[in-house]
């Protein structure tokens, strides 16, 4: 078919079986209006000193249960998919393609190690497209020599690189991934290749070695340090909270002596950037060190994309920068887009998904259906955006932008030393003083979340966002690989979204006509995550001691009202378990991720309420906590293995645990009340529900038992958590049971 001017870059097409899916989304809502109808109706049945009181706790419950189920469905109800022809875009553009800047963002080489940086800086380096017109940043926020060491090393193994990734057509381009991937899946290529990769891999592991000795003996060799001028920076260095600012262009074609590959082709320009730190300066984390990337990057290359990704998120597909491009470049519809948001999925993820870190529901669903809305959030790595709407520039219909302009990258006539230090000062501590960078321009001030206000802001100032989600992704990164790391991961997702919520950003006044409504609520359904934290303490709690003392909470088994309760329970079980496979999910999958929903809901989200109500009193400061990226070596093998790790003491796991054992004190009693009592099987008519539940959250902890009371190894609860729960957990059920 011949290629015309009006073709589309891209297409989009909607999802299949949505009226099915419509007609059961009404019945289900339909008996979530019967139950909350029980529960008015039925109010004079309640039992008990307090009954009335409980009965109308459990209609809050339902009664928020039933609210945020019709929030989810704003991203279910139109599911739109994205496919671009990145064919179309070379014969019409290769010779215009823009000018991308890739901001890859580090903050702490403990946690962060420098060797897996450097492999996320090469593989974006590696792009399948032209070097010229490729920028990579590096922001680090530690200031730390042995990073800048480890960049200076990859500078230079870049040369070899980039030449063999582009002759042998290599996927991954992070070089540890791609050896990591020819040593499990084999390989066979011709003696050429197999001669080239043996010498590139000896480079690669020389390289390795350098910087893990670096790393091990926390400094710099001494002929590193002589050779490479840009350390002298350091010497005025005091500490990660106060240090100038240090930047460094280690690669840039006004440099070409130094910055060409071994086959003589121009390297991506490569830049370090350490921006100033003062004690007396807050430097609002990660979203001040993308805006100080952005005015730095304006002065050396000025792309008019942006890719930003996190230092753990390597590029596992070399088209992803052209794949991003058909959706800005289409000629009818790219210029209303803002941003193109790649999934974030992670590479450590085991079969069956033990912590829920996938998140495929809401990559392979949720996200689909933000697409479907308006545009999906912005999640704050692997992110196209373009230069000027991050910049703060509204959206007019008027708008284009001229692609077939030829950028011109030599427009700075100066040398490298001075644009050094013209950069050097948009990357200072005061520069931001009396601008709109952080509340119109850049990325956004004030929360943990940065990145979601940011996309919000963007949307409502008329932008489109496009998600896209490749059969081969195109970036792979790391998920927590213990329960505690997930759960502080969670919490800190779900703070800042409550955050958002109570804020001038909230999407309920804020994206007020300004977005869809749709879009409105699919954003709430992540600033409610912690509040439902309540409504689930709740219902793990109130149901398990009633039943202990014989009292019904829910309608008999012959009773009419007994259908609602058993639709719902029955219908969205069988349908998330459906969405689960359809997401390419197992069985087992789908329990662990129902564990790791009730694990959230009444630990991390229950202290990301209390922090937030601490912050808006005034006891507790803004935080930003970052996931570590290290792992034992036993417990890297328990993780493989799927046995899920605890280790240390914590309040949350105390929570945990404290529910898990009172469920099983109450389970346990009325089965032996059932056994030894004449009649007592009858519970399984007036109570069954109740009876269910408290099953359902027995069998859901066993993991949690296993690590109280059987588990030897260093991934169970540690005794200090096994006696305050149990002692709590025992308390509650007496106290209970007697009054």
């Amino acid at each position: 078919m011949e290629i015309t001017e009006h073709t589309p870059l891209f297409e989009t097409k909607k999802s299949r079986g949505r009226l099915i899916y419509r007609s059961f989304a009404t019945s289900l809502f339909l008996c979530i209006c019967f139950v909350w109808i029980y529960r008015i109706s039925h109010i004079k049945d309640a039992k008990g000193e307090h009954g009335k009181w409980v009965w109308l706790g459990m209609f809050c419950a339902e009664l928020w249960f039933g609210f945020y189920w019709v929030l989810t469905q704003a991203f279910r109800w139109n599911l739109v998919f994205r496919q671009p022809f990145t064919n179309r875009l070379s014969q019409r553009y290769e010779k215009k393609l823009p000018g991308v800047d890739i901001f890859v963002c580090t903050a702490d080489p403990d946690i962060e190690p420098p060797k897996m940086v450097i492999n996320t800086v090469l593989s974006v380096m590696a792009y399948d497209y032209p070097t010229e017109n490729l920028n990579v940043y590096l922001s680090d926020d530690a200031g730390s020599q042995i990073t800048f060491y480890a960049l200076l090393e990859a500078s230079n193994f870049a040369k070899h690189w980039i030449p063999f990734s582009r002759k042998f057509k290599v996927e991954p381009r992070s070089p540890a991934a791609y050896f990591k991937s020819i040593v499990s899946s084999g390989y066979s290529a011709d003696s050429d290749q197999v001669k080239e990769l043996t010498a590139i891999k000896k480079l690669y592991n020389e390289m390795e070695r350098r910087i893990e000795d670096a790393t091990k003996f926390g400094e710099v060799p001494k002929e590193a340090r002589l050779k490479h001028k840009g350390f002298s920076q350091w010497d005025s260095y005091s500490s990660r909270r106060d240090h100038d600012t240090i930047l460094e262009i280690l690669l840039h074609k006004k440099d070409p002596e130094n910055s060409k590959d071994v086959d003589g082709f121009l390297l991506p320009t490569l830049v370090y950037l350490a921006r100033e730190k003062r004690p007396q300066y807050f430097h609002n984390f990660k979203a001040g060190a993308m805006n100080s990337l952005l005015r730095v990057s304006s002065n050396i290359s000025d792309g008019k994309i942006i890719l930003n990704v996190d230092c753990d998120m390597y590029s596992n597909n070399s088209q992803s920068v052209r794949d991003a491009l058909c959706f800005f470049m289409d000629e009818e519809k790219g210029h209303k887009i803002a941003y193109v948001q790649f999934p974030q999925i992670f590479e450590n993820v085991t079969k069956n998904d033990l912590y829920g870190s996938g998140l495929i529901s809401i990559s392979e669903v949720e996200f689909p259906g933000a697409d479907g809305c308006g545009g999906p959030l912005y999640i704050g790595s692997g992110c196209f955006h373009r230069r000027e709407s991050l910049c703060g520039l509204k959206f007019s219909d008027q708008y284009r932008n001229d692609w077939n302009i030829k950028e011109d990258y030599q427009f700075k006539k100066v040398s490298l030393k001075e644009l050094e230090e013209e950069s050097k000062a948009l990357a200072s501590c005061t520069y931001e003083e009396n601008t709109l960078w952080g509340k119109e321009m850049g990325l956004r001030y004030g929360c943990p979340v940065e990145d979601v206000i940011t996309g919000l802001s963007i949307q409502c100032q008329g932008w489109k966002s496009v998600y896209y989600n490749p059969l081969r992704k195109a970036f792979l990164g790391l998920a927590p690989t213990t329960l505690p790391q997930t759960l502080v991961q969670h919490k800190r997702w779900s703070e800042g979204d409550l955050q958002i919520l109570i804020s001038k950003y909230s999407p309920a006044w804020y994206g007020f006509g300004r977005i869809t409504l749709a879009l409105q609520m699919g954003y709430s359904i992540y600033c409610l995550w912690a509040p439902s934290s309540f409504a689930t303490l709740y219902y793990s709690i109130i149901p398990s001691l009633y039943l202990l003392k014989g009292i019904p909470l829910f309608p008999k088994i012959s009773s009419p009202w007994f259908i609602p309760f058993a639709y719902i329970i029955v219908g969205e079980a069988t349908y998330s378990l459906l969405e689960f496979f359809f997401c390419g999910g197992t069985f087992q999958g789908w329990w662990n991720e129902l564990r790791i929903w009730l694990y959230k809901r009444t630990s991390s989200y229950l202290f990301a309420c209390i922090d937030t109500i601490l912050k808006l009193f005034g006891f507790s400061d803004l935080t930003f906590v970052i996931t570590t990226k290290v792992t034992e070596e036993e417990a890297s093998k328990r993780h493989e293995k799927e046995i899920m790790e605890f280790g240390t003491s914590s309040p949350m796991l105390t929570v945990l645990a404290t529910l898990a054992l009172l469920n099983l004190f109450c389970f346990l009693s009325v089965l032996k009340n059932a056994v030894l009592r004449e009649g007592g099987f009858g519970i399984c008519e007036t109570m069954v529900l109740q009876l269910l539940l408290c099953g359902f959250l027995v069998l859901i902890n066993l993991p949690i038992y296993q690590a109280l009371f059987l588990r030897k190894d260093n991934g169970r609860l540690p005794g200090s958590v096994a006696i305050k729960s149990v002692l709590l957990a025992l308390f509650v059920v007496t106290f209970f049971s007697f009054a």
